[in-house]
């Protein structure tokens, strides 16, 4: 499992997927089924993530499935942005159509 943040046209979610990178073609297709088709994405530490996410992250990663799966951590953009320095991240993977 991988998370990362997802800057998108509406702000920035926090997302945990199953897939083993973000330019997975699969994890592409959810995002644009989500309706999300352009985007910027930065990984993150799953540690980090836990520690910073606790009770939320544990629920939402026993609701995971085994395999090509995405699940939103937090949509609330402020809460994501400020919650992370950008040391924390990792280096951008950009998709567009």
């Amino acid at each position: 499992m991988i998370a990362g943040i997802v800057f998108t046209g509406t702000g920035p979610i926090l997302v945990l997927t199953t897939y083993e990178t973000f330019a997975n073609p699969g994890f592409i297709e959810k995002m644009a089924a989500k309706g999300v088709r352009k985007f910027i994405v930065r990984e993150l530490s799953l540690d980090l993530v836990k520690a910073k996410y606790g009770a939320q992250y544990t629920a939402v990663t026993n609701d995971v499935k085994q395999h090509d799966d995405l699940r939103v951590l937090d949509y609330n953009g402020y809460n994501v942005f400020h919650n992370f320095s950008f040391s924390e991240m990792g280096e951008p993977f950009r998709h567009e159509p």
